[in-house]
């Protein structure tokens, strides 16, 4: 048996452009791992089974994937701890299927190389790949071109489900995006994205990187006003992260935050 933990993710920005002729949007955010995990757990066995969260889709594909592509059956059994939230704009189930087809690949008496496990991560969804990677990343394109960042790490970091929430699909979140005209401007945003990037040197820089460009939330305010130095709705939502210097000023504003949904407090991780 092999396990790892597949980490949560933040979006500390994402600005988004146009509709691209492959039916996805132009993107550009910035990857963030999370020290909240699932855990996963990939043994050999004579057929393909997920156990542990029965809505997986995202693991299955990526292990089929992987037979496919290692021309072997799909014989593993997968073990899901869940820990990340579900839909909630933190990748939890793209990190399980990074995690898992990592796992599993180790397992082949002839493993995949490393491009092509990128590949097939790729077609799973767009920030699998992250998933494969260690530390911050720029993603472009789609979001799946990645390239690692040099950002600060010592920083705490607050998450907010807010109560009632629900996560809308992706389909309407970027159906809205497309009706209030979103890609208006955004070489000059994604061009102050990169200025911010470039001028970070401390964990407070981040606080200059632009808002999300899918959602937003007014407890972003709530946040900043507990003490975060940058707060801001993660991908699609509708978690909403604030950043903090300060480990005792983070609890206190979690503690503050209780009342609005489920809070965690976690910080950043390297890798899986």
């Amino acid at each position: 048996m092999k396990r790892a933990p597949a980490t949560a993710k933040l979006n500390l920005a994402l600005v988004v452009g146009r509709l691209r002729d492959d039916g996805k949007h132009e993107l550009t955010t910035v990857y963030q791992r999370l020290d909240l995990a699932d855990r996963v757990a990939v043994t050999p066995a004579p057929r393909l089974r997920i156990t542990g969260f029965a809505e997986d889709t995202l693991v299955t594909s990526a292990l089929e994937g992987l037979a496919e592509a290692a021309g072997v059956p799909p014989g593993w059994e997968v073990r899901l701890t869940k820990k990340v939230p579900v839909a909630a704009g933190l990748g939890g189930g793209s990190s399980d299927a990074a995690t898992a087809l990592r796992l599993a690949n180790e397992t082949l008496e002839e493993p995949l190389p490393s491009a092509g496990l990128d590949e097939l991560a790729a077609k799973v969804g767009a920030d699998v790949p992250f998933f494969l990677t260690q530390g911050p990343q720029l993603g472009e394109g789609d979001g799946a071109a990645l390239t690692p960042l040099a950002l600060p790490q010592d920083f705490w970091v607050v998450l907010v489900l807010p109560r009632g929430a629900v996560k809308l699909s992706s389909a309407a979140v970027y159906a809205a995006f497309e009706e209030r005209e979103g890609a208006k401007g955004y070489r000059s945003r994604r061009a102050a994205l990169r200025r911010a990037l470039r001028e970070t040197k401390r964990a407070r820089d981040l606080a200059r990187l632009p808002p999300n460009d899918l959602e937003s939330s007014p407890l972003t305010a709530e946040l900043l006003g507990l003490g975060a130095f940058r707060s801001d709705v993660t991908g699609a939502g509708p978690v909403v992260y604030g950043l903090f210097q300060h480990l005792e000023t983070a609890r206190a504003a979690r503690a503050a935050l209780k009342a609005h949904g489920r809070t965690w407090l976690t910080a950043p991780a390297w890798y899986g």
